[in-house]
């Protein structure tokens, strides 16, 4: 009998978005099951679903999904990961996804106007262009057209213009080259120009990083339990414990990274 963890490392959950509002997104896995003869399993939430298949097979099922269903969209993949997102009120998109029933040891939201992209679902975040890995920006890099240019030669692909999808990739590529979540980030300083805020969350670890000007404001909380992040204090204010927490504002330039062990 296996354990849960050899359970869960053998198979990736690809989180999915529908595109088109009239296709059956519970469809999916019999076309899967039909296409490849492996076992598939789906929790439909709203316009998304989450899309548990066997690791092995995770590539030849993504290319399938990219080419022969232009209805979906997959906007995460990991072992642990699941990503929602859509445009609306933050209050809405909670109870649409039903946020408030889910439970886990990691959970990264932003509410965003559009800056550098257009109002679209595509161009919300979080952005996941790695294996259990998202980001959210607050901010906007100068020449993120120019390090999409050199990524997209290092293999990678993106979806959309957003600033944001670029500095998610750039961690990805850097990860992929043996750098550490923190070692990548302090790379970034040099290579990634502008105004930002990253947060950053993979499978055992989450990280912040404020450029060297740190004009975007950022507040954080960090008790024995828990490590949250906020651009102002009255987002934290109704967290358990909160009275007793080190509450701070990160320094400019500076990694603070934790990982769950």
């Amino acid at each position: 009998m296996r354990s849960t963890a050899e359970a869960i490392s053998s198979r990736i959950k690809l989180t999915v978005r529908l595109t088109d509002q009239v296709a059956d997104i519970s469809q999916l896995v019999q076309e899967i099951e039909t296409a490849f003869a492996l076992p598939a399993e789906i929790i439909v939430r709203d316009t998304h679903a989450v899309l548990s298949i066997p690791a092995a097979a995770e590539p030849e099922i993504r290319s399938w999904i990219e080419k022969t269903r232009g209805d979906i969209r997959i906007v995460g993949e990991g072992r642990r990961m699941e990503l929602y997102k859509e445009v609306g009120r933050p209050e809405s998109v909670a109870r649409q996804f039903g946020l408030a029933q889910m439970r886990g040891t990691h959970a990264i939201g932003h509410t965003r106007m559009a800056t550098e992209s257009s109002v679209t679902t595509d161009g919300a975040h979080p952005f996941s262009t790695g294996l259990d890995q998202c980001l959210v920006h607050n901010g906007s890099l100068s020449n993120h057209n120019d390090v999409r240019r050199k990524l997209r030669h290092e293999g990678l692909r993106f979806e959309t213009d957003n600033d944001s999808e670029v500095a998610a990739g750039y961690l990805t590529w850097r990860m992929s080259e043996g750098a550490s979540l923190k070692q990548a980030l302090e790379a970034s300083l040099k290579d990634l120009d502008g105004f930002y805020t990253f947060v950053v969350g993979t499978e055992n670890g989450f990280a912040v990083l404020r450029d060297p000007i740190a004009c975007k404001p950022a507040v954080m909380a960090e008790t024995r339990d828990y490590v949250a992040f906020g651009s102002e204090y009255r987002a934290l204010a109704g967290l358990p414990d909160i009275e007793s927490a080190h509450v701070f504002e990160p320094e400019p330039a500076t990694v603070y990274a934790w990982e769950r062990h």
